[in-house]
C-alpha cells in the first residue's frame, strides 16, 4: 500500500511570527504553492495568507524559503507565486 505523505508549511509574518506551522498543502515548489479545496468545508477565503509572508517547507532533508509575491483565491483553490526562493542552511533550525 503506497500512503502519500502530507506536505506542510510553516508561515511567518513579518511583526506578527508565525501565522501557520505545519499548514498542509496539495503542492510546494520554489514557484509557489496551491491548496485544493474541492472535498473541504473550508473555503480559500478561511486562510490569512498575505504577500509579503515567509514560506518555509523541507525539500530533500533541508529547509527552503521563500517570499510570497502574489496570493489568488477563487472558489475551490488557493494559490500563491513566491518570489526570492532559497535553500538555506544544512544546520538551519525553524523554531
Amino acid at each position: 500500500m503506497n500512503i502519500p505523505s502530507l506536505v506542510t508549511v510553516d508561515v511567518v509574518r513579518r511583526g506578527y511570527g508565525r501565522r501557520y506551522s505545519s499548514l498542509p498543502v496539495d503542492t510546494v515548489d520554489n514557484d509557489g504553492l496551491v491548496i485544493d479545496f474541492v472535498s473541504s468545508v473550508l473555503r480559500p477565503e478561511h486562510y490569512d495568507l498575505r504577500v509579503g509572508d515567509t514560506v518555509r517547507w523541507l525539500q530533500d532533508g533541508r529547509y527552503v524559503q521563500a517570499l510570497v509575491a502574489h496570493v489568488h483565491r477563487n472558489g475551490t483553490r488557493l494559490t500563491a507565486a513566491f518570489s526570492n526562493a532559497e535553500l538555506l542552511p544544512a544546520d538551519f533550525f525553524p523554531y
